[in-house]
């Protein structure tokens, strides 16, 4: 997977999600088990990972499953590219 991918998704979750741009967001860190994102927060991720990198989140794909590290978003949107 590509660390650039990764940064650019940890720079804007950190700026537009959390509204914290200083914050480091490690690209195994969890963000929804820990409870970083909540629900309302994980809609925002999805369009935002949509906008920036032109692809389709299923509903279904919106869970820690997929989308609880920077790694596991990277593969996700890799996977669909």
């Amino acid at each position: 997977m590509s660390q650039a991918m990764i940064t650019i998704l940890a720079q804007k979750i950190a700026q537009i999600i959390l509204k914290e741009p200083n914050r480091t967001i490690q690209a195994d860190e969890a963000l929804i088990s820990s409870g970083l994102i909540d629900s309302f927060s994980l809609v925002d991720l999805a369009l935002l990972v949509e906008d920036e990198f032109g692809v389709v989140v299923d509903d279904t794909e919106l869970n820690p499953d997929s989308f609880d590290t920077l790694e596991q978003l990277a593969a996700l949107i890799q996977s669909k590219q």
